[in-house]
């Protein structure tokens, strides 16, 4: 997911690199995007500047970056052998992740930067949203394997139907989306 950063023959790169995911990630919660500068990153997480640059052309490179690492991280399904548990935690964890999360503020910021940005879009859709798309498949696509659904399931229009009922909640409504409203969603599968 991370692009690969070479640095000196001390592996600083690797803290660096990691320092500065983290800062951007802390420094968008208290400032919002507007106010997240690569000045305020560099300061934050203890680098130069022109180190940051050497890395990411903007401040969006670094932000998606931290984003999708901890995306992967948070929302790949864990396998209960089960559908209906491997999406109660799936979808918990999902709503988790948006709505309390440093990550899920990173998510919003460029959602809504994607608004008025169509290359951030493509690239957000491109390369983000369509890994964890594929997440968010696996569980549907074991219980396929196991025979809990059939063969010919329409895997996609389920992840649709289900992911997008939260993302509705977090980025259209705001409303809560509690653990009675995410275990609520797969009671009809």
């Amino acid at each position: 997911m991370g692009t690969d950063h070479h640095g000196n023959r001390y592996g600083r790169s690797e803290r660096a690199r990691q320092a500065v995911l983290e800062a951007a990630d802390d420094l968008l919660v208290e400032h919002g995007f507007a106010g997240l500068t690569v000045e305020k990153i560099a300061a934050r997480a203890g680098v130069a500047k022109q180190t940051i640059y050497r890395w990411w052309p903007s401040k969006v490179d670094i932000l998606l970056e931290a984003f999708g690492d901890d995306q992967a991280e948070a929302l790949t399904p864990a396998d209960h052998g089960s559908l209906a548990a491997d999406l109660r935690e799936h979808l918990a964890a999902m709503a988790d992740f948006l709505t309390t999360s440093d990550a899920g503020a990173v998510y919003r910021a460029l959602i809504g930067q994607a608004q008025h940005d169509p290359a951030l879009a493509a690239r957000l859709r491109d390369t983000h949203l369509a890994a964890q798309h594929a997440r968010d498949r696996l569980p549907f696509e074991r219980a396929v394997a196991r025979g809990e659904l059939p063969a010919d399931t329409d895997i996609d229009a389920l992840v649709e139907r289900l992911v997008g009922a939260v993302h509705y909640r977090v980025l259209v409504t705001g409303a809560p989306v509690s653990r009675d409203f995410t275990d609520a969603l797969i009671t009809p599968l």
